[in-house]
């Protein structure tokens, strides 16, 4: 095992995370991918690429205001605009970015009434900066953008291009620090997957489980919990992607899915369990859910590609769908970093006939899913892990090797319940013949007495 995992705080007899190592290597990614294409800047307003250039956060409650913008020039530092104070802020505490942190604001979505200006002013800002720089000939590469500001910066006479895979192509290849705070992340819900699995049982309800999770993180010092995804019983199959009130019963399934912050990095980390008890038909969608996700894992080295590991997935049409797109994300992997979506993808929709090649020091997940021959419980399973030299190493570690059953534990009078079992206790007889003998013995009894 070559990854450690450290504590999470900072000492001065240990060297953990290096925070100015983490901001100065991920700056130098984006502007060697910037120099090596034929922009001359790139604008982010998504607040992962806006970190990842700036070393800068406010609230997550600004995740889709689209209201804070980064420039990054060729040949020169990231500039920021911000959200009022925050500006002044990152200027008091925030030293790598010198004077280049500055207050700016969009259209708050759409909310400021247009004839304020507010996408001109923007376009202004950014005109302003490349024309010092002789740059506002060059394309401007843009990752996400509200129409109003992207029309502006036309009507500037700037020509905007596509930046997204600028940065993804940036952010693909982790360094030594974020692949730290990726397998820390990993390490905090290991710690929350072992609450749960303590706290449910039969009356519990989805939206409970969700708490559980969330203040167990947030107690551990999570930044963000971006969501919990609690699907349980028939809500199985076909896969919800999301959490209700419904409450745990005996011998359902249930399965989570954990997507958390820390430090900006994410946790896209899927676990099956069952209530109690569960079905042959659950354990056995569980064994090859294992397997395909084993198979997967197996094939993961430097060199190989994207199509080599989605090839062991099985099609769509095998597991009740259509076609890939019905089917997309059941089996599936993606990149994980300070997003959840990331390059690499791996799926059968795009992957097969358009490969990317795996390299040394990418993170990301593999997921499978499979539906249980009784139509409605399901098993879904996810690892994170890094590419390492010569295979992967796996940073989520919740036992997952088997079905896991929670809740309490039932005791008859002939000893304990056996935990695979139908939930439905006549199901679970080898047949009447046992009821129908007790029935004619006492009948005959009855008839003696007479």
């Amino acid at each position: 095992m070559a990854l450690k995992t450290f504590g999470r705080m900072s000492v001065d007899w240990e060297e953990r995370v290096n925070f100015d190592r983490l901001r100065r290597e991920r700056l130098a990614r984006a502007t060697r991918e910037l120099e090596g294409s034929d922009l001359g800047a790139l604008l982010c307003f998504d607040m992962n690429n806006i970190r990842y250039l700036t070393a800068t956060q406010i609230g997550t409650w600004a995740f889709d205001k689209l209201i804070r913008f980064a420039l990054l020039p060729r040949g020169d530092e990231p500039i920021l605009w911000d959200f009022g104070s925050a500006a002044r802020h990152h200027q008091l505490y925030c030293p790598w970015l010198g004077d280049r942190s500055r207050a700016g604001l969009s259209t708050f979505r759409g909310s400021i009434a247009p004839e304020a200006g507010r996408p001109q002013d923007v376009a202004m800002k950014i005109k302003q900066e490349l024309e010092q720089r002789g740059l506002l000939g060059e394309p401007l590469g843009v990752d996400i953008v509200e129409p109003p500001v992207l029309f502006a910066l036309q009507d500037a006479g700037i020509k905007v291009v596509d930046g997204q895979q600028l940065m993804q192509k940036a952010r693909v290849i982790k360094t030594e620090d974020e692949i730290t705070l990726l397998n820390q992340a990993c390490a905090m819900v290991d710690a929350a997957y072992d609450e749960l699995y303590g706290a449910m049982k039969p009356g519990l309800r989805e939206n409970d489980c969700v708490a559980v999770v969330a203040n167990n993180l947030y107690r551990q010092g999570s930044e963000y919990v971006e969501g919990v995804n609690a699907i349980s019983g028939e809500r199985c199959s076909p896969h919800p992607h999301n959490f209700s009130d419904r409450a745990l019963r005996p011998g359902d399934p249930a399965y989570f899915d954990v997507l958390h912050s820390f430090n900006g990095y994410r946790t896209c980390y899927y676990r099956t369990f069952a209530i109690g008890s569960a079905s042959q038909a659950l354990v056995d969608a569980y064994k090859r859910c294992r397997d395909y996700l084993d198979q997967a894992i197996a094939l993961v080295r430097p060199g190989a590609t994207t199509s080599d590991v989605t090839a062991v997935f099985p099609k769509a049409q095998e597991f009740g769908f259509a076609d890939e797109e019905q089917a997309f994300a059941l089996q599936l992997g993606h990149g994980v970093g300070l997003s959840i979506w990331e390059k690499p993808v791996f799926s059968r929709l795009v992957s097969i006939e358009h490969p990317e090649v795996i390299e040394e020091n990418m993170v990301f997940a593999l997921e499978t899913f499979w539906p249980a021959t009784d139509g409605w419980s399901a098993a879904r399973i996810e690892e994170q892990l890094v590419v390492t030299k010569h295979g992967a190493e796996i940073i989520t570690r919740f036992p997952a090797e088997e079905l896991l059953i929670a809740g309490k534990r039932y005791h008859s009078a002939a000893g304990p319940l056996a935990t695979t079992r139908e939930s439905q206790s006549n199901l679970n007889r080898d047949g009447k013949a046992s009821v129908v003998e007790g029935a004619r013995h006492e009948g005959a009894k009855v008839r003696g007495r007479s």
